[in-house]
Order: structure tokens, then C-alpha cells, then sequence
């Protein structure tokens, strides 16, 4: 490639990812300012939760009627970028928008990051419409949209740049993207930035040598971490499908899982589950005080949540659990506090998400270059150890974690049917099956047949 061919490709990414940085970051100022609201109107008056089933049938009757795919959320985004199509309509944006502040005005625990994702893609997706572009172009610039939509609203521009390469398939990432991708979440959090967002200030992290003795109890805790992040998984999975057998329609999902929020509500007594929790985050790197259990009950409320069906994210709920669950650790394996926490606080969704250099990168700039070599160690393990599986089902595996290869990508989800997401499970004992899970079903011959002998 020539050095005039280079440039105009670099011209080319900078333009284009200028333009979706900007779209990604007035969108995410306008969630977050209505998300702000919303909060603040909620905390100020608690009678708002009561109405939470209320919201949840109106949400899901909305989506039932104008959702379409829209209701696949970020699954539908990483097909759009694996597959090369569907296409990602428009009113995603809005319809997510307006759902996630809805959640979060009566109560319901969930993030953000999922709702900026969806709204960068299909702005992204729309741009490529009118600009004609090619199926590789396109996959590019959506893998922008998600970039510049997850660093835009947490204020984390190279988080939000590699989370954007690595999110879609599990252990590679693609770097095809990188340019448009950097562009693009370095150009909305600067957006987002200029039209007065504040982010949340989370302390710096004090420097802790890293020395043998830590060392091992990092491995410890990425136990814990790991367990974690596989328990929320599994619950979020096994509520939702279980209540799609219970209850087909979405409107009386979400209204029996507002129920359900409103009973714990009232069972703790308390109102810090609600919402996205970022008082206790914050509190969670100084209380010593802090009871053990905080991280079990906000892993509850959103995964009753999610599970559901309501609207949002996973990002900085888990952060709220990983940093609650760091702080009960840091007593018991001699940790300091705000080390735990923060390490916590992104190593539980780095384990869910199957992104450990994206939140190891992301602590780094909401906590500081001291926290780095820690919680790159503490991501690593916990993702080595929570297996074939993740919150978003249709993240392709291309490989196991271990090593070795499929010979073409398959959805985690697609995976996990076949029984093959058993964390336990060894690489060695796991690739034998990988012929017959790449093949189509209808090639498999005597599938039930194996699948009884292994039990």
C-alpha cells in the first residue's frame, strides 16, 4: 500500500468517525441528562417505585407493537457487525432511550452501557444507509457506533475504543475497526463533554507494589470474581428464559418482574438497589463497614431486572457488584480497600462481557494508572475461569479459552445449548465437540444420543 493510499485511508476513518463520534456523543449527552433527571426525580420521591409494573407493562407492550428486532438489543448489534446484516432500524435509538429512563425513573436496577451501545449502532447503521457504503465499511463504522456510544457515556474514550473491537467475538479483536473506532469514542466523549456531562469522579487508587504474596491473593479473589460474574450470567439466562415459558408476552414479563422489584424493595427496606447505585460504588472504596452481603442483593435486583426484560445495561450495575464484592474481599485477604474495590469494580463485567483489556483499560482512566497492573491480572483470571459464556449470547466463539480452534465462529448462545459453556470444563475435554458444533444441526446424527451418554 502506498504512503498516498495510507493517507487517504486515514482521511477517510477520521471523517467518518468523526462524523458517528458526534452523533454518539449528543446522544449519549441527551440520555444522560434525561437519565440525571430521572434519578434525581426518583430519589426525591420513592412513591415512584410503586409504579414500576405499571411502566413495565407499557414498556413491553411498546415493544411487543414497535420493536420488532429492536428487542434483541446489543445481540442484534453483533450480528449486524459478524454477519454482515440485519440492518439495525433507526427507532432503536429512541425506543431505548426513552425505555432505559423509564426503568431508571421508577426503579428498575440496570446500566447504561447497553442503551448507548444500541444507540451508537443504529446511528452508525443509519449513516451507512445514506452514504451507500460497503459491507465492509459498514461493519466497520457499527463497530465505531458501539465505541463512541460505550466511551461517550462513561467518559473512558479508550475503553471505549478497544471495547468496541472486542466485544463481538470472544478472544480476538478486530482491528480493522481500530481507526474508525479510536475516532469515533475519542470524538464523543469530547461531544458529550462540550455540552456539559460530568462524569462521575471515582478515587484514584493508592500505587500497592505488586509482590508474590499479593499475587497469589489476587488469584483468590479473581475466584471470587469469577463466580460472581458466572452467577449473574446464569440468573440473568435462566429468568428470562423461564419466564418467557411462563409468560409469553413481554408486557406481562415486565410487569411480574416489576412485581418482583417492588417486593425486594420493600423486603430490604432500602432504595440503594435501585437505579445504577453509584453512591454505594463510591462508598464501597472507604466504608470498612460496608455489610458482606451489598453485592448479592444488587446482583438480585438486577438480575431480576434484566431477566425481565426492562431496559439498560449491565456495565455499571456490575461495577456497583464488583466493587461491593472487592470491598467484602479486602478484609479477609489483607487488600487495601480501595485497591479491592476498584479492581472489583471492573473485573466482575470484564468476566461477563469477555472484554478483560477494555475495563482493565477503563479502570486505568476512572481510577488511575496505579490500579493497571492489578486489575489486568485479576481480568485475565476471571475470564480464563467463567468459561464459554457471557451476557451477550450471540458473541461469537472463534476459539476456547484455552486455546484451539473452531472451524467457523459460533454464538455463545448456540453453545450453550450444546452443553458446552461448563466452566469446569477443560479445553481438551471441550474440542473433541468442536467438529459437530460448527456443523448444522440437521448433519448431526445420534446429538441426542451423545449428548445423554455424557451425562
Amino acid at each position: 500500500m502506498s504512503v498516498r493510499t495510507r493517507i487517504a485511508a486515514l482521511a477517510q476513518w477520521v471523517v467518518l468517525g468523526t462524523t458517528v463520534g458526534l452523533l454518539c456523543g449528543v446522544a449519549s449527552a441527551v440520555f444522560l441528562r434525561l437519565l440525571e433527571s430521572a434519578t434525581a426525580a426518583r430519589e426525591a420521591n420513592d412513591a415512584f417505585v410503586w409504579a414500576l409494573p405499571v411502566a413495565g407493562l407499557v414498556i413491553g407492550w411498546i415493544y411487543e407493537r414497535w420493536g420488532g428486532s429492536v428487542r434483541a438489543g446489543s445481540n442484534l448489534v453483533i450480528d449486524a457487525i459478524h454477519d454482515e446484516g440485519p440492518e439495525i432500524p433507526l427507532r432503536m435509538a429512541p425506543m431505548v432511550l426513552v425505555g432505559t429512563v423509564l426503568t431508571h425513573l421508577f426503579g428498575g436496577s440496570a446500566g447504561r452501557e447497553g442503551t448507548a451501545v444500541q444507540m451508537g449502532a443504529s446511528l452508525a447503521d443509519a449513516l451507512c444507509r445514506r452514504l451507500g457504503v460497503s459491507r465492509l465499511v459498514r461493519r466497520q463504522l457499527l463497530a465505531a457506533g458501539v465505541a463512541g456510544g460505550f466511551g461517550s457515556v462513561f467518559g473512558t474514550p479508550i475503553a471505549g475504543a478497544v471495547f468496541g473491537l472486542e466485544f463481538v467475538v470472544l478472544g480476538r479483536m478486530e482491528y480493522d475497526a481500530l481507526v474508525p473506532s479510536l475516532v469515533a469514542s475519542v470524538v464523543g466523549d469530547m461531544t458529550t463533554r462540550a455540552l456539559g456531562i460530568v462524569h462521575t469522579a471515582y478515587p484514584a487508587v493508592a500505587r500497592v507494589e505488586l509482590t508474590p504474596s499479593l499475587l497469589v491473593r489476587w488469584h483468590v479473589f479473581a475466584v471470587a470474581i469469577a463466580a460472581t460474574s458466572v452467577l449473574f450470567i446464569e440468573a440473568v439466562h435462566f429468568l428470562k428464559h423461564g419466564g418467557e415459558r411462563l409468560l409469553p408476552r413481554l408486557a406481562l414479563r415486565m410487569g411480574a418482574g416489576g412485581l418482583a422489584i417492588v417486593a425486594l424493595w420493600r423486603l430490604f427496606g432500602t432504595s440503594q438497589y435501585l437505579g445504577l447505585g453509584v453512591p454505594t460504588i463510591v462508598r464501597a472504596f472507604t466504608d470498612a463497614t460496608m455489610p458482606p452481603w451489598t453485592f448479592a442483593a444488587k446482583l438480585l435486583f438486577t438480575a431480576v431486572t434484566l431477566g425481565a426484560g426492562f431496559l439498560g445495561g449491565e456495565v455499571t450495575p456490575l461495577f456497583f457488584v464488583g466493587a461491593a464484592l472487592g470491598n467484602a474481599l479486602a478484609r479477609p485477604l489483607g487488600i487495601p480497600l480501595d485497591l479491592a474495590a476498584g479492581v472489583g469494580l471492573a473485573a466482575v463485567f470484564a468476566a461477563a462481557a469477555n472484554a478483560p483489556l477494555s475495563l482493565s483499560i477503563m479502570a486505568a482512566e476512572l481510577l488511575g494508572t496505579a490500579v493497571f497492573p492489578h486489575v489486568v491480572i485479576v481480568c485475565t483470571i476471571a475470564y480464563l475461569l467463567s468459561g464459554h459464556r457471557s451476557i451477550y449470547p450471540r458473541q461469537r466463539l472463534v476459539g476456547g479459552k484455552a486455546g484451539g480452534r473452531l472451524s467457523h465462529p459460533v454464538a455463545l448462545g448456540d453453545l450453550d445449548e450444546e452443553g458446552g459453556a461448563d466452566p469446569l470444563r477443560t479445553l481438551e475435554e471441550w474440542s473433541p465437540r468442536t467438529a459437530s458444533l460448527a456443523a448444522p444441526r440437521s448433519s448431526r446424527p445420534g446429538r441426542r444420543r451423545r449428548r445423554r451418554g455424557a451425562r
